[in-house]
């Protein structure tokens, strides 16, 4: 067991008074174990100064086997992108200097923004105590920054391994639909950009790739739908753009809207390009038909209308023409003792404009006021009255 120094400093007693040895506890037990807490507890009274020197060389070095940890792969892709040193191999980062090392955590996602301008001061103030002299003092407060800087986010923090694509391939090559977990979840939110967008890229060729089972590919689908929430924007953009390039000047299909949608780079596609998509789409909507008697191919083409997006997903100029159809859809065409509507349609539509209400209001009115074949309907008080149900389900919010 250590002793303690005799020869103590006025500043070195109060850092030891300052609740410090509370901080020290929180520091992973593999660090515990190689002595360093007990050689900084020693040394703490009588030269604060190096001791916390001695811890934020800890922490850097700490943070180097974490980038290690967390993939030469990323950590290469990281360092050419951000014009950092170049690294081929785990002695690479080793050789970083502290500067270098700092920055590299955080373009792979190690550390976030604001962990990195914590480092980055307590690293200027070690190196003011490594010229320590008359004119410059530590001071308590300097101290327990360091010490609650590099404890906090990095010595009481275990290692991260980045999830990795393996782990999305065996999932989607579940011979059943899957769900995805929540810490496979979690993880992919906390991927660095370079390994997001890995996966993405490989969820996207395996969902268009026609040699791939269908229940691979759907579930390709299904995963991107599930971590499109915790996609960043910037990586959707980039997908986005990627994928562009992938169809060059071919016209999208179905399939393409569906991954599009589901992985959230819709809005990132070329809208001239959607726009012709979407004009086709509704084309088919005409020739199955609002009518009841069409309510077997309904499910179908709802189905398909989810998966690109919904009325979210139309172009604001084609919208009317979407929402016009669903409204003679869902009122019907009167008989002589019953309204005749596709009873399948139904439910769909009542969700679909309660979802998109705000977007599509202006849009009901108009074709609720002005369409004259909607309005010859609601001369008979039934469709009327499911008119004024459908209108409802627009300024009803989903919880």
């Amino acid at each position: 067991m250590s002793t303690l120094p005799v020869e103590t400093t006025a500043v070195g007693r109060r850092v030891a008074a300052s609740g410090v040895d509370a901080l020290l506890g929180q520091v992973r037990p593999d660090w515990q174990a190689k002595s360093l807490i007990e050689r900084v507890k020693a040394i703490l009274p009588v030269d604060p100064s190096s001791a916390c020197q001695r811890l934020l060389n800890a922490a850097i070095h700490d943070l180097r086997e974490k980038i290690v940890i967390a993939g030469i792969d990323v950590a290469a892709e990281a360092a050419a992108t951000y014009k950092l040193p170049p690294i081929s191999r785990p002695d690479d980062i080793y050789e970083y200097s502290t500067t270098s090392t700092l920055d590299l955590c955080y373009r792979m996602g190690l550390i976030n923004r604001a962990e990195w301008r914590r480092l980055k001061r307590a690293y200027d103030i070690r190196k003011d105590l490594e010229h320590e002299d008359d004119q410059y003092e530590a001071a308590v407060e300097d101290c327990v920054y360091v010490f609650r800087t590099c404890i906090e986010i990095v010595l009481a923090k275990d290692p991260i391994r980045p999830v990795r694509v393996t782990d999305f391939k065996d999932v989607i090559e579940s011979p059943a639909h899957i769900v995805v977990s929540t810490e496979l979840k979690q993880d992919y939110a906390s991927a660095p950009d370079t390994r997001q967008i890995e996966i993405m890229k490989f969820l996207v060729s395996t969902a268009r790739d026609s040699k791939k089972p269908d229940i691979v590919r759907q579930n390709a689908i299904e995963v991107m739908r599930s971590v499109r929430d915790v996609t960043r924007r910037a990586i959707q953009a980039q997908i986005g753009e990627w994928f562009q390039e992938l169809l060059r000047q071919a016209p999208l299909e179905i399939t393409e809207m569906k991954i599009a949608a589901a992985a959230g780079f819709s809005p990132y596609l070329k809208h001239a390009k959607v726009r012709d998509f979407m004009e086709r789409f509704f084309t088919g909507m005409e020739t199955v038909g609002y009518a009841w008697n069409s309510h077997s191919r309904h499910p179908e083409l709802f189905d398909n209308l989810d998966d690109i997006g919904g009325l979210a997903g139309v172009p604001p100029k084609l919208r009317p023409k979407f929402v016009r159809w669903m409204v003679l859809c869902y009122i019907g065409d009167p008989g002589s003792s019953r309204v005749y509507y596709s009873w399948v349609a139904e439910g769909r539509i009542e969700e679909m404009f309660k979802k998109n209400g705000a977007l599509i209001r202006d849009d009901f009115d108009a074709i609720a006021v002005d369409d004259s074949l909607v309005k010859s309907r609601a001369r008979d008080q039934r469709v009327a009255r499911r008119l004024e149900d459908l209108r409802d389900a627009i300024l009803e919010k989903i919880p």
